[in-house]
């Protein structure tokens, strides 16, 4: 195993070797059914009569060094498809699995991208008919199999570095889903599955299988341990390596198409600087654009794509990205102006508040909404041949950036404006004190700075106050029989919480109770709760409350499925409250 590797964590409690991670029993399961594949090649090779060779699998095996006859390519083919199979029986056959207690079965090592220290772990057994077992992984192999495309419809892949001459001719259309930085080490992680596939396929692919590990030195990640511990060397590695990648796609991309640049990557960085405080950026957000504009690109466009799935583990009871950012890139017009930092930052707040509401009207997830204003907000910044400073630098892309995030900040907290007043004050004194009592004397300013007061917040139902004192009443004590068609005192706060509610109390009623409120309080309204989830998600993920940000997270993407469910409820008549009865 790797001394230092990102992912990793077992080495600090003596695992050393690949052979740690599994128990004596798993290794010689593992160690049977290696074997068994070249033993099954050979015994192919003897009752090969022609005929069950399909095309695909000589098509698959035509190129293999010791194919030789058609009987030693079919075999080749077979014993190719086991050994994937050995691999990923690996995956479930570690002491590094775990249980998924929601779905009631066996979770594979590789959960996430990484090997952390498992202390409870759950053992598959190879020949049971649960989770895990070799049956299973055969048929799930077989079907990716028969997925294939068929000989007519083949296309090709190339192992090159891409920092080389990646592409084996001119005008060609880019989509690419470049490297997370200093994210993940697939080289590092690779190695779990390359000491198994070696073992069992080396005789049937001797060239792909020269080297006792994965050769790591080229891999285009930032890994300071590679570099003697230097994060600056990683850095300077990576953008060099990136630069050289990016050069390569701008000279051979097709002019007439743009290249596409997938990114899932979440900015987590917040410094202060100064009079910029707070203001949010990314290193490997940076580091990939500064190579796109560096190399004569500039990004027209963006689409969030929904690419992950909601049950992968690292999503689960997380704010993990629900997206991928999709970047259109096309070649910067080669008499593109300068600009100065203030040119930039004007034709932003100008351009990137009505790409916002766009995307909110769109159905971005909260989480996915900085990642995908990047898109909006790096084009003002990409069209000029430079942006400057007022000394004739130029101005960083982190900069750019942070610039990006203010105004993403401005205008979610300019949306406050269309709300009541007293939400307004349930907004600022929940970016302040959560749901913490405070004296009413400090509750009192802010009462008059939002132009409301206690009575009328108390009379909503939305605070509580004793002994001089005043909070935010918390979602559990509104109260559970609300009904919006009913209060005369309704605020906008109140209609986001009992929404939140519905969807994430053990009680609440899902989608069919959200859609019930959503029929009583009105569409308008409605609207507007979903979009001061949206404020909320931001506020709370800026103070760390991931529960909070979770549950706004929640109510912003169900809203499809809540006002689908309401316009079904709406046609088949208004409640009675609302006919007056």
């Amino acid at each position: 195993l790797p001394d230092k590797a990102l992912g990793f964590r077992i080495q600090q409690y003596g695992m050393r070797d690949y052979a740690d991670l599994f128990t004596p029993r798993q290794l010689a399961a593992l160690a049977t059914f290696s074997d068994l594949v070249s033993e099954a090649r050979e015994r192919v090779k003897r009752n090969f009569l022609g005929a069950p060779a399909s095309r695909r699998h000589a098509r698959e095996a035509r190129d293999h060094e010791d194919a030789g006859a058609p009987e030693g390519a079919y075999a080749d083919a077979v014993a190719t498809y086991l050994g994937l199979m050995v691999g990923r029986a690996a995956d479930y056959w570690s002491s590094n699995a775990t249980w998924a207690n929601g779905g009631e079965f066996i979770r594979s090592t590789f959960a996430r991208q990484a090997i952390p220290m498992v202390w409870d772990f759950a053992e598959a057994n190879p020949f049971s008919t649960s989770t895990g077992n070799w049956l299973s992984n055969a048929d799930w192999s077989r079907k990716v199999i028969y997925s294939l495309p068929s000989p007519e419809d083949q296309g090709s892949a190339i192992l090159n570095d891409a920092t080389a001459n990646i592409f084996p001719e001119d005008n060609v259309v880019v989509a690419t889903d470049p490297p997370y930085y200093d994210n993940i080490g697939y080289a590092d992680l690779s190695d779990f599955f390359y000491v198994w596939l070696r073992r069992t396929l080396a005789p049937v692919h001797p060239s792909l299988f020269r080297t006792l590990l994965v050769p790591k030195s080229a891999e285009l990640v930032a890994t300071p341990y590679r570099f003697g511990g230097s994060r600056e060397k990683a850095r300077d590695f990576f953008e060099t390596g990136l630069g050289r990648a990016t050069a390569n796609m701008r000279a051979t991309q097709a002019p007439n198409w743009p290249m596409a640049v997938f990114y899932a990557y979440k900015q987590a960085e917040t410094k202060t600087d100064g009079d910029k405080s707070g203001a949010t950026a990314s290193t490997g957000w940076e580091t990939m654009l500064s190579g796109v504009i560096a190399n004569g690109f500039a990004i027209t466009g963006t689409w969030p794509i929904r690419t992950e799935r909601g049950a992968r583990s690292v999503a689960i009871g997380t704010n993990a990205l629900a997206s991928s950012i999709v970047l259109a890139c096309r070649p910067r017009a080669a008499d593109a102006p300068l600009a100065t930092r203030r040119d930039f930052t004007t034709a932003l707040r100008h351009e990137l508040p009505p790409a916002i509401k766009r995307l909110q009207a769109e159905n971005i997830a909260p989480v996915d909404l900085a990642q995908a204003a990047i898109g909006p907000g790096m084009a003002v910044f990409s069209r000029n041949a430079q942006v400057l400073e007022a000394n004739g630098k130029p101005v960083p892309v982190r900069d750019a950036l942070a610039e990006i995030n203010r105004v993403l900040d401005r205008t979610l907290a300019e949306a406050e404006g269309d709300l009541d007043p007293e939400t307004r004050f349930c907004v600022a004194w929940f970016e302040q004190y959560g749901t913490a009592e405070r004296p009413y004397g400090e509750a009192e300013v802010l009462f008059t700075a939002k132009n409301t007061s206690f009575d009328s917040l108390k009379k909503a139902g939305v605070v509580a106050g004793r002994d001089g004192r005043v909070r935010l009443k918390r979602r559990d004590e509104l109260d559970p029989d609300w009904d919006p068609a009913r209060d005369r005192r309704i605020v906008d706060w109140e209609c986001a919480q009992h929404l939140v509610r519905a969807l994430t109390a053990e009680t609440g009623g899902g989608i069919a109770e959200a859609a019930r409120l959503v029929h009583g309080m009105g569409l308008e309204r409605a609207e507007k709760a979903r979009a001061l989830a949206y404020r909320l998600y931001t506020l709370s993920e800026r103070k760390g409350w991931s529960n909070e940000a979770l549950a706004c997270n929640i109510l912003a993407i169900s809203w499809p499925h809540i006002r689908l469910a309401a316009a079904e409820r709406a046609a088949g008549g208004p409640p009675q409250a609302e006919m007056g009865v």
